[in-house]
Order: structure tokens, then C-alpha cells, then sequence
């Protein structure tokens, strides 16, 4: 056995996790939250790329919508990493083997990426593309890469518990 492996058993058998798979109602609640902040964040998030690639809201200048989604997307991706990182303490054995869950952490790495590059390159200097309709290049591409990214986040977490891990039978 592998010392991560023994890493992630230990993890799964802590106290939280034991409430979490011993409780009727707290893995569902959890999950529950857990689609509320995603349905919140990637939601809002959806809504912000679309004005970055100018299909949507195209008479508000882009840093009005960045500034009055900006909370509650951060609002729904805190319950959403919270509400995540205990459901994975539940199940970290099984998830970490799990192709589509493995999948969807590089998709949700390389998305923190781009609003990073976003956040701290391009928005920093928005002066001369907010007003406009069709925004610079770079602008919009951030917008396409989020736009497929968080897709893709939410299409690979509906994989996993229909992945296959370890041998068929």
C-alpha cells in the first residue's frame, strides 16, 4: 500500500468524514450545498463570460458586471470548495482513483489559472476596453476559456459515479 493511499484512508476514516457517511442527512445536505454554490458560481460565472465575449448584456460596460457578480460568484464558489472538499473527505479512497474526478481537479486547476491571468493581468487595465462592445482579443479568449473550462468542470463531475475505477467485472 502506498503511503498517499494510507494518506487518503486515514482521511476518509477522520471524525468529519465518519459524520458525513454515518449521518441520513448530512452527505445530502452537504451535496445539496454543494450544487447550490456550483449552480450560483458557474451560473454567474456563465453570465460574465458571455458579456466578455460581448453575447450578452452588451449595453452594460463589462466591469459593471464584473463588479456586481463578483461577490456572489466568490459567495458560491466558497460554499462550493467547502461543500466539495467535504464530500471528497467521504469518499477520498474511491475518488482519488476515479479518472473523471482526477479529470475534473486539472479542469478546475487550469480555470483558476485563467481567472488568475484575468484577474491580475487583464482586468487590472480596463480602462480602455470596459464601454466597449467587443472587447480585446485576450478579454474574450479569457471568456471562451472559462466558459469551456467550468463546463467542463461541471460535465466531469456529473461523470464520476458513472467512471469505472479499478478492474471490470
Amino acid at each position: 500500500m502506498s503511503i498517499p493511499l494510507r494518506w487518503f484512508e486515514a482521511l476518509e476514516q477522520s471524525p468529519v468524514a465518519a459524520a458525513l457517511a454515518e449521518s441520513a442527512l448530512a452527505y445530502p445536505l452537504v451535496e445539496g450545498l454543494h450544487l447550490i454554490g456550483l449552480a450560483v458560481s458557474v451560473g454567474l460565472l456563465v453570465l460574465t463570460d458571455l458579456r466578455l465575449l460581448g453575447l450578452f448584456l452588451r449595453e452594460v460596460p463589462a466591469d459593471q458586471v464584473l463588479h456586481q457578480l463578483r461577490p456572489w460568484t466568490l459567495g458560491g464558489f466558497a460554499v462550493t470548495f467547502v461543500s466539495g472538499l467535504l464530500l471528497f473527505i467521504a469518499s477520498a479512497t474511491s475518488l482519488i482513483d476515479n479518472p473523471a474526478f482526477l479529470l475534473k481537479l486539472l479542469f478546475i486547476v487550469l480555470a483558476g489559472i485563467n481567472a488568475l491571468y484575468f484577474e491580475f493581468r487583464l482586468a487590472r487595465r480596463p480602462t480602455a476596453w470596459v464601454a466597449a462592445v467587443r472587447l480585446p482579443t485576450a478579454v474574450r479568449y479569457a471568456g471562451a476559456a472559462s466558459l469551456g473550462l467550468w463546463t467542463l468542470v461541471v460535465i466531469t463531475g456529473r461523470l464520476i459515479p458513472y467512471v469505472q475505477t479499478g478492474p471490470a467485472s
